[in-house]
């Protein structure tokens, strides 16, 4: 028998996936308002009111609706109206909206001009209010979004409590909800107080902390994966998992975005929220019931069991790097230190990865590797879960390390999917096995692009279901995890900087990481992959 796999692996392409769709209803809530701080801004504009707009054309909320902006712009009620009727456009595909549709939404829409610490700006939110709850019949059901930096979160929400503007309607049953978007504290400290000074004003059951990674369709797909599939969730341990690896990587720079960098850093950025957020769904036991209380408990308990990050730098569970000038896709590309607003020598992180150990019996002695980085070669966000070798090869002369390993990836962005690697016979004469790689796409299998996440999100909190945001102790949990690291990178220089050039997949210390445990980060572009396959063969 001649070893004659192929160096790439196979997509099963064009294959007829068959959807048998059980019983789903989709609630529909109960007619609301909603009012958006900071509504003339880059997120609202890009991803918010779309959203909303979207949940609107598909009839999932109630057509008694209405969208008050407030915020210090000058903006008349039709130059708002302008600013949303331009957003839809630009962020909505024409087939999914029609003019008479959106007419009626930018028709609901409506701008209060304040300062964020006026209280007279609150009574003039209030007047306005009260008369569009009058006007649609929102029963005082009330939707606030925050889209402001998080230093206004606090000072926001007390305003909305001195002017009777948060408390839900005991009488009528409305409700009052809040969603605020990370970063939720600076570190360990500022996040408790932070939640301290919301919850003068708010219950836990009304602060929706919103990450929109989990609410990505291969995000929420986890749990059924592990949890409704039986060939799945027996091996989902350690017995059988060799490791599991977290990638974000994104191709871009800091761009625009340099103030805020500047004073957060990849790991601020993408560990304690994202990255720990996907972790928690990969290893959490399984939760009694699939309800929110339930699942946060589950991450909650997992994120306990995370045993604390070494500093030691002889070996070190975390390196942090910095891009400098290099090259991606024939490009020149500056270095961060000569990004615009960034200081000539910051010592912020572009880059971070880190190994990290769970102390419970399902995963004792499985290695989780995250890794997030700016200008990397590629952009890409995945879990890939890789199996161990099979105990003996019965295909002599091969052994069962030469038998490429089980992988389970989870494709998150740009493309989302589900990818399952197995051990083949490659077509032909010869019995030689080869690498096939079980390729599902949610665009190619479900004819339709995923959702929107925040679509997703909007209307769970319409609905007031908080499974796919963050509870508090959730939030504490992974920060305590990284404050102690954050706070030794800003005191000594015991894990040093490390360079690494823009368009590479960042310094060498990463690989050295997990080079210590005899692994290596799993290539995401693939040319690398077919590289060693093929040098293998030689």
């Amino acid at each position: 028998m001649n070893d004659e796999r192929s160096p790439m692996t196979t997509p099963i392409s064009n294959a007829r996936i068959t959807i048998r769709e059980r019983l789903c209803i989709e609630a529909t809530p109960d007619a609301c308002g909603a009012l958006m701080f900071g509504a003339s801004g880059d997120l609202a504009q890009r991803k918010v009111i779309p959203s909303l707009f979207g949940l609107y054309a598909k009839s999932l909320m109630r057509r008694a609706f209405f969208l008050v902006g407030y915020g210090r712009s000058a903006l008349s009620d039709e130059q708002f109206r302008a600013r949303v009727r331009e957003s839809i456009i630009a962020h909505v595909p024409a087939a999914q909206r029609d003019e008479d549709t959106l007419g009626a939404f930018v028709a609901a829409c409506s701008f209060v001009q304040g300062d964020y610490a006026d209280p007279a700006g609150y009574a003039a939110l209030r007047t306005r209010l009260r008369a569009q709850q009058a006007h649609c019949g929102t029963h005082g059901n009330l939707l606030v979004y925050l889209s402001v930096p998080p230093a206004m979160y606090a000072p926001i929400v007390q305003h909305l409590g001195a002017a009777s503007l948060a408390q839900e309607h005991q009488h009528d049953n409305g409700w009052v909800r809040v969603i605020v978007e990370k970063p939720l504290g600076h570190d360990l400290a500022s996040a408790r107080t932070l939640d301290a000074a919301v919850r003068t004003v708010l219950t836990e059951q009304q602060i929706y902390r919103i990450d929109h990674y989990v609410a990505k369709e291969t995000v929420q797909n986890i749990c059924m994966f592990r949890f409704a599939n039986i060939m799945f969730e027996p091996v989902w341990n350690a017995a059988y998992i060799d490791n599991v690896q977290i990638t974000v990587a994104e191709s871009v720079g800091v761009g625009e975005r340099a103030g805020y960098f500047e004073s957060a850093g990849v790991v601020r950025d993408m560990f304690q929220n994202h990255l720990m957020q996907l972790l928690a769904l990969v290893a959490m036991e399984p939760p009694t019931r699939f309800t929110a209380p339930a699942l946060h408990d589950a991450k909650a308990a997992v994120l306990r069991a995370v045993a604390p990050l070494s500093l030691d730098p002889a070996t070190p569970d975390m390196v942090r790097g910095q891009y400098g000038p290099g090259t991606l896709r024939g490009q020149d590309l500056a270095g961060y230190r000569a990004e615009h607003g960034v200081a000539p020598d910051s010592r912020i992180e572009t880059y971070a990865a880190a190994r990290l150990r769970i102390d419970t019996p399902r995963w004792r002695g499985v290695p989780f590797y995250l890794r997030s980085g700016k200008r990397m070669q590629c952009k890409k966000t995945e879990i890939a879960v890789t199996f161990k070798h099979v105990p003996r090869s019965i295909f002599a002369p091969l052994a069962a390390t030469d038998l490429t390993p089980n992988m389970l990836v989870f494709n998150v962005q740009p493309d989302e999917g589900v990818a399952l690697m197995i051990q083949a016979k490659k077509p032909g004469p010869k019995m030689c096995l080869c690498d096939l790689n079980l390729d599902m796409s949610y665009r190619e299998a479900f004819q339709a692009d995923p959702p929107e996440s925040y679509e997703r999100l909007l209307l769970d909190c319409m609905l007031g279901d908080q499974m796919l945001f963050i509870r508090e102790d959730v939030v504490e949990l992974s920060w305590a995890l990284f404050t102690p690291v954050l706070q030794a990178w800003a005191t000594r220089d015991a894990l040093p900087l490390q360079p690494y050039a823009a368009g590479s997949w960042g310094p060498s210390a990463a690989d050295e990481l997990l080079e210590r445990d005899d692994r290596a980060w799993r290539d995401l572009c693939g040319w690398c992959k077919n590289h060693k396959l093929h040098a293998t063969q030689q």
